[in-house]
């Protein structure tokens, strides 16, 4: 499974603040601009952040978005818009917690998105997002189509979306990052009753792996959406002025929304634990039957050992009436093989009548 569990680091001694990676390549980055109201909607597609003043002139909401970690672009942001360098740290480092950080002019957001691939593993992408008064800026690793639904949303005539301000369109785009973990709990949720219905049928070590691999899915997904409530928490809780109230109803929603699936997370984590339980209960179930089964067939067969030492035992019949007299009779072997099959058909009865099998 792909997972990124710590963030990712310059080396030791690095400046704070230092945007390039070392070793790392130049990417093709696009920029598209969207300019929007309620009445328009205009995509623009720009090479440098120097266009924005231009194309998104004061009063005009706009949505920049920025597809890969090009050194370059980012450094524009910090040129064109006054984006702190640390800020442009935290975007090229990914791995960070979800966070929400106020710098005055522009609200810096941390969305962590988890989603199952094509063949069933987690695809972890960090998206930043930059709030600005009438800007703002998303910028994701690589190209995917979580915010496909509200740039469709945003593209039709029909909605609030347009009428809103630009804050709105980040309360949009998170509160997409969020329904992306529902289908995740969804299939979570299926591997939860497949394991329990295979722990039930046969508790092998096949469904012990299968536990651990879905143990290790929800400790992820658990590291992944605590972060997510409290960032969510903080930017309804926001008193900036680029959080409207109109728009914090709305993040309030979503915030529920993250209460929901921690609950669930909670909840699966609570029976994965109990489906560890009854792993072992049955393992040991298993063992006691094996054990009681070994038992009753050693029991049976003590008197038919005794009887058999007995008569292997060297006895002279010449020597006395008593010494073994049955060593001589014509049926003898055939009655003590019968005297053998009464006893443990006998002691078969008996534990059959006292529930031991």
């Amino acid at each position: 499974m792909k997972r990124r569990v710590i963030k990712k680091f310059h080396p030791p001694g690095t400046s704070p603040g230092t945007v390039s990676l070392p070793g790392a390549v130049a990417v093709t980055v696009d920029l598209p601009l969207i300019c929007y109201g309620p009445d328009f909607v205009k995509e623009h597609r720009i090479r440098s952040l120097a266009e924005l003043g231009k194309l998104a002139p004061e009063g005009v909401q706009a949505w920049l978005r920025i597809v890969g970690h090009q050194p370059q672009v980012l450094g524009e942001l910090a040129t064109h818009l006054g984006v702190h360098p640390l800020v442009l740290e935290d975007v090229v480092n990914v791995g960070q917690r979800p966070k929400v950080e106020d710098y005055e002019s522009y609200l810096f957001v941390v969305v962590d998105v988890l989603r199952r691939s094509a063949n069933g593993e987690f695809e972890e992408e960090q998206i930043s997002l930059l709030l600005f008064d009438n800007l703002l800026v998303t910028i994701q690793e690589r190209e995917s189509d979580v915010f496909k639904l509200v740039d469709d949303r945003l593209r039709a005539e029909r909605g609030k979306m347009r009428k809103m301000a630009v804050d709105y369109l980040a309360y949009a785009l998170i509160d997409a990052a969020v329904d992306h973990y529902f289908p995740v709990l969804e299939r979570v949720g299926e591997r939860v009753e497949e394991i329990e219905d295979s722990l039930l049928d046969h508790a092998g070590r096949e469904a012990l792996e299968a536990l651990h691999g879905l143990k290790r899915d929800l400790l992820r997904l658990r590291k992944a959406t605590w972060p997510l409530r409290e960032m969510v928490g903080a930017l309804a809780r926001s008193e900036s002025a680029l959080v409207r109230e109109p728009t914090r109803v709305w993040v309030r929603d979503v915030y529920d929304h993250t209460v929901q699936i921690i609950d669930i997370v909670e909840t699966f984590r609570e029976m994965t634990a109990g489906m560890l339980d009854l792993y072992l209960s049955s393992v040991s179930n298993r063992m006691n039957e094996v054990m009681k089964l070994l038992t009753v067939i050693s029991t049976i067969f003590i008197p038919l050992t005794f009887i058999v030492g007995i008569y292997g035992m060297n006895f002279d019949t010449s020597a006395g009436p008593l010494n073994m007299p049955e060593l001589g009779w014509p049926w003898g072997y055939p009655a003590i093989m019968l005297l053998m099959a009464v006893i443990a058909g006998g002691m078969v009865v008996m534990f059959r009548r006292r529930h031991w099998l």
